[in-house]
């Protein structure tokens, strides 16, 4: 696995397990999603990133870990108002 392989699957995967993380620290979904972008703005601004794949793949990762972490608060309120 070369390094643009590596950086691709990276790409599909950090950037959606970070809004999830984020957001089960921050207990806010889009305060977790602020963060992550930072992150990957701070990564494009060093020049780690400098491709248009790898950015389409960092935004659908965003765009489904952003999903997953709206659907998780949204399931942990609905159990709050059980209780």
């Amino acid at each position: 696995m070369g390094s643009f392989e590596t950086k691709l699957f990276l790409a599909l995967l950090l950037p959606g397990l970070l809004v999830i993380l984020f957001t089960r620290v921050t207990f806010h979904h889009v305060v977790g999603l602020i963060l992550t972008v930072a992150l990957i703005a701070a990564s494009v601004y060093a020049g780690y990133t400098h491709n248009w794949l790898l950015y389409g793949a960092d935004a659908l990762s965003l765009t489904v870990g952003f999903w997953y972490a709206t659907r998780m608060m949204k399931i942990a309120r609905q159990h709050e108002q059980e209780e």
